[in-house]
């Protein structure tokens, strides 16, 4: 039967030989599919931007439904999910900048995050208590940037322990 070759973004299989790959590669249903799926990661502004441009779908607006679904060229878009994107681009903005008044703190990046978990692991194993300003994150954040932490579906191996720490089995011996 031969080695086979798996698209991910059109989701199909076929024989992998020079000719079937450059002749799938090169196809209107596989540029499409992968097209697709980068759209799915497209940030909220470029999202705004397109559909302020596009004119309303009338079959969307009169039925709530279009037979061209995603691939649609008219804006599927009510002026009230326009105006929640606008918000939500306004609040992206607002938290990129810089502290918000309220008291919460900005977003820090990775390189920070690596940077204070390296210096308070060096005070614990030195035996000195972690200074004060680590001291104010809450317990379950403790080890974990928040941005990190909003990512749905973890799977268990990759989620934080829980503050409390593992509950403890009693060991067993097999054999």
């Amino acid at each position: 039967m031969g080695k086979r070759y798996y698209c991910d973004y059109c989701d199909r299989s076929f024989q992998d030989n020079m000719h079937n790959r450059k002749k799938h590669l090169n196809g209107v249903q596989h540029h499409r599919a992968k097209k697709a799926w980068f759209h799915n990661f497209r940030d909220a502004a470029a999202i705004l931007a397109e559909e302020q441009t596009k004119k309303p779908c009338r079959k969307f607006l009169q039925t709530g439904q279009c037979g061209f679904g995603s691939s649609c060229r008219f804006s599927h878009m009510t002026e009230k999910d326009l105006a929640n994107l606008e918000q939500h681009i306004e609040d992206e903005r607002r938290r990129k900048e810089g502290p918000v008044e309220q008291g919460v703190a900005p977003e820090r990046s990775v390189d920070d995050w690596l940077s204070r978990r390296e210096k308070r692991r060096a005070a614990l194993d030195s035996g000195r208590e972690p200074e004060e300003e680590e001291e104010e994150e809450s317990p379950q954040h403790l080890d974990v940037p928040p941005h990190l932490l909003s990512i749905p579906d973890l799977p268990p191996s990759l989620l934080p322990p829980p503050p409390t720490g593992w509950n403890q089995v009693p060991r067993t011996e097999w054999g």
